[in-house]
Parts: C-alpha cells; sequence; structure tokens
C-alpha cells in the first residue's frame, strides 16, 4: 500500500525526528502558555496515541533535563490525563461508549449540527479550527472543548456521534481520551456540563470578535433556546478508507509480534529475531472509524518498524491462515480478544484501577514524584 502522509512538516513521522520534538520541549513556556491557542504545546500527542512513544518515556526526558517536578507539574499532570483516561477504559470498558455517570440532560438529538461539521457557527476561532482539522488532523485541546460545548450544550446533540466525528479526523485519536472529554463536557461523566461564553473564546483564542449566538454573561448560556445556526442535523456514516487483503510473508517458527493502531513502538523487541505485523482487524476500525489522513499518519509511523508488514483481517483469521504459534501483543483494552503473550504497556507510575476523578489519581501519583 502506497503511503503519502502529506502533513510532514506539522507532524513528522521519522522516529528521530520525533526524538528531536521531545529533545525541543520548553517545559516551562508550556506550563504558562498552555492554554492559549497559540502557546507552547508540545505536539506530541499524536506519537503518544499511537504507541511510539509513552508518557513515561516523556516524564524521563523532561527529569533528564534536570527539572524539578514541582516547576513544570502542569505538564506532568497532562501526561497523567493519558494514563488516567486509559485506565478508566481498561476497567469500565465498553461503558464508555455510553453515559458513563449521568444521563445527558436536554438532549434532542444523536447526530451532529452541520453548522460544526462544515465550520459555519458564525464563531472565527471555531470554524478556522474545524476546518484546520480537516486539514491537518489537529486540534488544540481548549478548541475541543469549545467545539464539544457547543455540539452538546447549545445544539442539544447526544455527545456520542459528535465525539465519533472528531475521533475520526484526529491524528491522536484516542478513544479513552476523546470519548471520557467529551462526556466531561456533556455532563455525563462530570458533575456539571462545560459551556464557555465569547468572551473565555477571544482570551484563550486571542480574538475580539463580538455578537455571537455566545456573547452572552454565564448565567444565561444554561437557558437559552438552541441558537438559529445550530438547529440542522446531520448524521453521516463515517467509514475506514482500509486496504485490501493482501498475502504476507511469515516464518512461521518464528514468533510474531502484532503491532496495531495503538502500538506502532517500533523499540519494541527490537532486536529479537520477529515477524512483525501490523494487523488492521476490519471489526475495530468499523467500531471507531478513522480519516484517510489518520490511515495515512498510521501507515507512515509504521515505517519506523523494520520489516513490517500490514495485514487486513481480524486476530483469528491471522493466526489460522499463516499458522502462527507465539504471539506477542502490548496490552491494550481493543486487545482483549488477543491471545498470546502480553506485554505491558509503560505507564508513567505505578497506579491502577478506577479512579471516579482524575485528581484522585492525581494524588497517587504525585506521590511517586521526588518533589
Amino acid at each position: 500500500m502506497a503511503v503519502t502522509f502529506k502533513n510532514d512538516i506539522l507532524f513528522p513521522t521519522s522516529y528521530d525526528k520525533i526524538w528531536r520534538r521531545i529533545d525541543q520541549i520548553d517545559a516551562k513556556k508550556y506550563c504558562r502558555s498552555r492554554n492559549f491557542v497559540d502557546g507552547s504545546v508540545t505536539y506530541l500527542s499524536p506519537y503518544i496515541s499511537r504507541g511510539v512513544i509513552s508518557t513515561q518515556q516523556v516524564l524521563v526526558a523532561l527529569m533528564a533535563k534536570g527539572h524539578r517536578p514541582l516547576e513544570i507539574e502542569k505538564l506532568i499532570q497532562e501526561l497523567a490525563w493519558r494514563d488516567y483516561w486509559q485506565q478508566v477504559w481498561i476497567v469500565k470498558g465498553n461503558e464508555i461508549d455510553h453515559d458513563l455517570k449521568h444521563v445527558q440532560q436536554s438532549v434532542t438529538n444523536h447526530g451532529l449540527s452541520t453548522a460544526v461539521l462544515e465550520g459555519h457557527t458564525g464563531i472565527s476561532a471555531i470554524d478556522n479550527a474545524i476546518l484546520d482539522l480537516y486539514s491537518t488532523g489537529y486540534l488544540h485541546n481548549h478548541l475541543r472543548m469549545y467545539i464539544a460545548s457547543i455540539s452538546c450544550n447549545m445544539a442539544q446533540s447526544h455527545w456520542k456521534y459528535p465525539a465519533q466525528w472528531m475521533y475520526h479526523h484526529l491524528l491522536d485519536a484516542d478513544w479513552a481520551s476523546n470519548a471520557l472529554s467529551w462526556q466531561w463536557a456533556a455532563g455525563t461523566n462530570s458533575n456539571k456540563k462545560y459551556v464557555a461564553n465569547q468572551d473565555n473564546i477571544n482570551q484563550y483564542c486571542r480574538t475580539e470578535q463580538k455578537g455571537t449566538f455566545i456573547d452572552v454573561s454565564y448565567d444565561a448560556l444554561p437557558t437559552m433556546a438552541i441558537p438559529e445556526v445550530l438547529k440542522n442535523i446531520i448524521t453521516e456514516k463515517l467509514s475506514t478508507p482500509l486496504p485490501e487483503k493482501t498475502n504476507i510473508t511469515v516464518d512461521a517458527s518464528l514468533p510474531t509480534c502484532i503491532y496495531n493502531f495503538y502500538n506502532l513502538d517500533p523499540n519494541w523487541k527490537k532486536d529479537e529475531q520477529m515477524n512483525r505485523v501490523l494487523l488492521l482487524e476490519p471489526s475495530v476500525f468499523e467500531k471507531y472509524p478513522i480519516s484517510q489522513k489518520t490511515v495515512d499518519f498510521m501507515m507512515a509511523l509504521s515505517k519506523n518498524i523494520e520489516g513490517i508488514q500490514v495485514y487486513y483481517g481480524e486476530f483469528e483469521e491471522l493466526i489460522t491462515d499463516y499458522c502462527l504459534k507465539e504471539i506477542h501483543f502490548k496490552e491494550h483494552p481493543l486487545n482483549a480478544s488477543y491471545q498470546g503473550i502480553e506485554t505491558p504497556r509503560d505507564w508513567m507510575f505505578n497506579v491502577e484501577g478506577y479512579f471516579p476523578s482524575f485528581f484522585a489519581f492525581w494524588k497517587k501519583c504525585r506521590k511517586q514524584l521526588d518533589y
């Protein structure tokens, strides 16, 4: 399958360039400015989501620069959020596909406003961000929150389909982080809904726009009727443009490492003689569709793994087709049906299990840092 990833400047795919990005993190500036759309963000989330690097590796690299945890705590916290969401997914499984803690209130539809889909909400920062998402596969975290709030709490859409739409286009597509963040905004995974008005957007997006449907006080937002611009709702089927099934060549006498959308670690068992297979399971991509851009990004990242071959089919088909015996794979909630030898993931902290809030989780993690 020919791979052409066209956004290699913003998100390089060679392993050396990814590590240069880690080396270039300005951790202190990140802590000061991360909430602003022009802030000093790391642009590492696509590589963490695809399992090319781990949160633990980033933390170790930061500590190696001589940073004290207290002075870069906000960056460490943001990395810990990713592990937290994954821990919730591990424990709750498919429950995260549904309202987790509370039923979403004031739902009038299960689609997505066409104004959001097309970037025509009339809020310039939001509209530009949506068009950039289609172009680059990237969204600043604050803009994700704004879009979720507008979709769920202004357009009164149930969170599930809009979350799938955003996941579909994100290079850092992580169903746990994405779904549970949307649920946080919608009030199903939090004690209240998240709302933002135009003043808030202007502050963090460096705009000065007035007169939009959210250019009101915070007191007015919860009681607003659905703005006219958001009323047209659409539900388009999301699909994944995956390749046709082709034959691969394996040595049945060797163990086999299974890679997938969430594990593209080029250093995993690198020095061992293995068959290396990137497994693209139709059932996974039917449930969690991704865009052509994200497929291209995944395929380009896989080129960092020497000798890797792509197999399009289910895990059981791969084993049967090639009589594979010793199978190795990395732990992940989507790998529950795999059979073989499981490698644990590299977590930042030795903290596992379900915590009802991030800060309960973080309290345990923080004790493991040397302040």
